[in-house]
């Protein structure tokens, strides 16, 4: 796991440490062809320069979310706002990550992707990339 990722990792309480490092070792098992970062103040995993997963500290929780999971057919991920094809699920413990579950939408997420990477240059305007 990159250095930035742990230092994010490192800045989260205890219990929160062990969520996101659930997280983030199973997204590098199941997308080892990813290239992880911190974006926008979070760690990101990109497929081909395309953000797929990330998570986020929020007040009370971590929230793990896929840009295209709308697109999943998942009824625990919450679709966001409507604009665009994100959605979510948020953890308080590390005992709430299924393993099975976010392996299964680490899959949808290679195989169900709209092009964020090139959203500026077509105006806001998404397009299905697979």
């Amino acid at each position: 796991m990159k250095e930035e990722i742990l230092a994010y990792h490192q800045r989260q309480s205890a219990a929160d440490q062990q969520i996101c490092n659930r997280l983030a070792s199973t997204i590098e098992a199941e997308l080892p062809e990813a290239e992880s970062k911190i974006w926008h103040a979070h760690p990101v995993w990109f497929l081909d320069g395309n953000p797929t997963v990330g998570y986020s500290k929020l007040k009370s929780d971590i929230r793990l979310m896929f840009w295209s999971g709308a697109d999943f057919g998942e009824e625990k991920l919450k679709a966001g706002s409507g604009k665009f094809k994100d959605a979510s699920v948020s953890y308080t413990s590390a005992e709430q990550v299924d393993l099975a579950e976010v392996k299964r939408w680490l899959k949808k997420s290679r195989e169900i992707q709209w092009d964020y990477k090139n959203l500026v240059k077509r105006k806001g305007q998404l397009e299905r990339l697979k």
